[in-house]
């Protein structure tokens, strides 16, 4: 695991134990609508379906938003992250921030001896 941040929504990891926990951790990402994403959005929605240009936005802001919260994470010495959610805000017309936060720890592998 050098390295490497495991992240889960659950607060424990089958086959590890919290050997010490660090604090919350979070990661944001503002994102706003782009023009040409606008337009062929609007004439999705007027035949109905997915809206794929924003579930990619969206998929992309989340992403990233998982990136910056695990950075810091990593700063701070922990190769996990448990108890993560996500939320999302409307911060301007044709913006939103998506918030992605957790708690920062460190785990080992259990002893099965």
């Amino acid at each position: 695991m050098a390295g490497e941040v495991m992240v889960a929504t659950t607060t424990e990891i089958p086959g590890y134990k919290v050997r010490r926990v660090l604090g919350v951790v979070t990661g944001s990402v503002v994102r706003a609508r782009h023009l040409g994403r606008d337009l062929l959005a609007t004439l999705r929605n007027i035949a109905g379906g997915e809206i794929k240009e924003y579930t990619e936005l969206l998929a992309e802001a989340r992403d990233e938003a998982i990136k910056r919260m695990v950075e810091k994470a990593r700063q701070m010495g922990a190769n996990a992250v448990v108890g993560v959610r996500f939320a999302t805000t409307a911060v301007a017309s044709g913006a939103a921030e998506i918030l992605v936060y957790g708690t920062a720890v460190v785990i080992e592998p259990e002893d099965h001896g």
